[in-house]
């Protein structure tokens, strides 16, 4: 990727050298790299040795673990560590092959690190019980129940008394489930941790991944065989494949549907899964889910930590948002705790594509390298091989703004100069940033046996995780009689939100439950160019309707996610749910959107409308149609930077 990355910076900054000019200026400057530089797997084997040990927990539990040591280290030229924990797998297993990489980027595996790659208690090649989201027990030692945190501990501390030559210092990263072992590593840390950086951490199962503020996330089902099988001790080989489903269709939404009520997942697929039967028991936010949340107990955090996230993560937004958020709000006199967000999918910024994109949307080129070289390996260096006194030279916030397409940097996320804008939803279908002045709604026929698809890829629709979406062009849904369209006239300057949005809607249905989605959208002009790029030949930008933000909120939960309860019938009630927080500039020329609809399938089963105690419980029978109102002193507020 070096060619591509040096070819990028050098034409941003050099307009005025001719063709042959710059042809020859590149091909001279990236013939010694080409010529010097080997590929990584090989670099990796001529450079680094690999070492197997079973590293002892205070419990006495063994957990299988991989080093992986430069050459060239020696008493004389020390390492750091830098470890990642999985319940993914760090195959391969045997002795003398390698993984394809063995750190966060290639950057910081040809500067030399000892590598430590874990299995995590129960999973794979370690001993011991699996559970998710290991609840944290609070301090570590010989008389408090193991979990992520002391197992972490407990390896960090064999670590620097074991293998030779490290100097001492260790960091952490992981992404998404790693990302979750990489949070709880920073709770009654090790002294030798030094830096921390959780990558789309999970935070919470009830509002990441599995559930959207208390909706299920149907289109995860296809995970959990992955999450909801013991393995029978330590195996290199996968033991949870004979609970995959047979699909027999690549149309996922014709899949979930002809599935009907979530009843018949056990009785189909999921009989001895016991990560279903714990969802299908605990079907509120109740002491399982509470207990799993790790955010209460980021207090004391000694480490440095760099939570780092993708806009367009449709798996963990929640949670990188949230972690930097807990940390900060809980270690107030912290001053090494920062965040990155970019425009990235799930993990999109440990890998390199060239151009930058979601979906149909282009960003800019060589980003995930920008953000590998002058951001991540910068902060583990400083820490680990530097004098670590926290002057690295990064912001406490970089983030990318998804509308300007550059980088911004602040001195705390939301920033603190940030100013709150509403709009509220007219029954005219205008967005209004003044208080109606008499009542009047917008209303809309909702039938769960019709719902509104989450998109028009059914291609994506099959997967382990949906990924798409979350940019994806929503011109389908506008022109559905059930989803309601709010927007503003076309923009005449730019508008930047940066922040956090919050949702107050003002709302009635003719049944007992609801659910209520609100998507924030750029609806870019009628005359916007394509990019050079375009991935799919039959959508084009003209008048294109990007998802900027989305959120789902299940209607039972909007006094307490603990105790939900119905809706009267036909009485105006109050749904107070946030969004995830967005950098984004609406350009002059654009429109602002707000689309509000109760379906949004398969990406979340449906919610029957007619009140059930337990929905994963409903019978076929109790999904009925309702009108739903959607009153004009119902807004959403932003955070405007100007």
């Amino acid at each position: 990727m070096c060619e591509l990355a040096t070819f990028c910076i050098f034409e941003k900054y050099d307009k005025h050298l001719t063709h042959m000019k710059r042809f020859l200026y590149i091909f001279f400057l990236i013939l010694p790299i080409g010529l010097i530089a080997q590929d990584l797997p090989t670099f990796i084997k001529e450079n680094y040795t690999k070492h197997i040990h079973r590293i002892p927990m205070t419990d006495g539990t063994k957990l299988y673990t991989h080093v992986y040591i430069p050459k060239d280290a020696s008493p004389n030229k020390k390492y750091p560590m830098v470890m990642m924990r999985t319940c993914y797998s760090i195959a391969p297993y045997d002795e003398t092959s390698f993984p394809a990489r063995l750190g966060p980027s290639e950057t910081m595996v040809r500067e030399k690190y000892i590598f430590v790659h874990q299995d995590v208690r129960g999973r794979w090649m370690s001993e011991g019980t699996w559970t998710n989201m290991t609840p944290n027990n609070p301090g570590n030692g010989k008389n408090i129940p193991p979990d992520e945190s002391s197992d972490t501990y407990d390896t960090v501390d064999w670590l620097v008394k074991n293998i030779p030559h490290n100097n001492g210092r260790v960091g952490q990263w992981g992404g998404s489930y790693p990302g979750f072992y990489t949070t709880a590593g920073t709770i009654d840390a090790h002294p030798a941790l030094k830096a921390s950086s959780p990558q789309a951490p999970i935070a919470d199962f009830f509002f990441d991944d599995f559930h959207h503020n208390g909706a299920f996330t149907q289109a995860y089902l296809f995970t959990f065989p992955v999450f909801g099988k013991q393995h029978n001790g330590p195996t290199p080989t996968a033991w949870y494949t004979e609970q995959n489903i047979d699909k027999k269709t690549r149309d996922g939404y014709q899949f979930h549907y002809e599935l009907g009520s979530l009843k018949h997942v056990a009785e189909k697929y999921y009989k001895d899964n016991f990560y279903w039967k714990e969802t299908v028991e605990h079907p509120n936010y109740d002491e399982f889910w509470q207990k799993r949340n790790i955010l209460p107990h980021l207090k004391n955090i000694k480490p440095a930590t760099m939570v780092v996230g993708g806009w367009f993560d449709a798996e963990d937004l929640y949670g990188p948002l949230n972690t930097y958020k807990a940390i900060r709000k809980q270690n107030p006199n912290k001053k090494n705790n920062s965040i990155v967000m970019g425009p990235f999918d799930h993990g999109g910024w440990g890998r390199e594509r060239g151009q930058t994109m979601h979906t149909s949307v282009y960003f800019g080129d060589s980003i995930a390298t920008f953000y590998q070289r002058n951001i991540e390996a910068k902060f583990f260096r400083h820490y680990l091989k530097e004098s670590g006194d926290g002057k690295t030279g990064l912001p406490e916030a970089y983030m990318f703004d998804t509308g300007a397409k550059k980088w911004g940097e602040f001195d705390q996320w939301p920033p603190k100069e940030a100013t709150k804008l509403k709009f509220y939803l007219s029954e005219d279908g205008k967005l209004k940033k003044n208080a109606p002045s008499k009542e009047a709604h917008s209303e809309f026929i909702s039938d769960p046996l019709k719902p509104v698809p989450y998109t028009e890829d059914i291609t994506t629709t099959m997967g382990f995780t949906a990924r798409n979406y979350m940019s994806e062009d929503q011109r389908f849904a506008a022109r559905r009689p059930d989803v309601l369209v709010f927007e503003t006239d076309v923009l005449t300057e730019d508008i930047t939100l940066a922040g956090e949005i919050i949702n107050k809607l003002m709302v009635s249905t003719s049944q007992s439950d609801a659910d209520w989605i609100v998507k924030l959208i750029d609806v870019y002009p009628p005359d916007e160019p394509d990019h050079a790029y375009m991935p799919h030949k039959n959508i084009t930008l003209s008048n294109y309707h990007q998802m900027v933000r989305s959120e789902i909120m299940r209607g039972r939960f909007r006094n307490s996610f603990e105790k939900p309860e119905p809706f009267v019938s036909n009485k105006k009630t109050e749904v107070k749910f946030a969004l995830q927080d967005v950098y984004h500039t609406f350009k002059k020329g654009h429109k602002i959107q707000i689309q509000v609809q109760s379906t949004w399938f398969p990406l979340f089963d449906r919610n029957p409308q007619k009140y059930v105690d337990n929905i994963y419980k409903a019978e076929d029978s109790d999904f009925v149609k309702a009108l739903h109102k959607v009153f004009n002193d119902s807004y959403i507020e932003v955070d405007i930077l100007k």
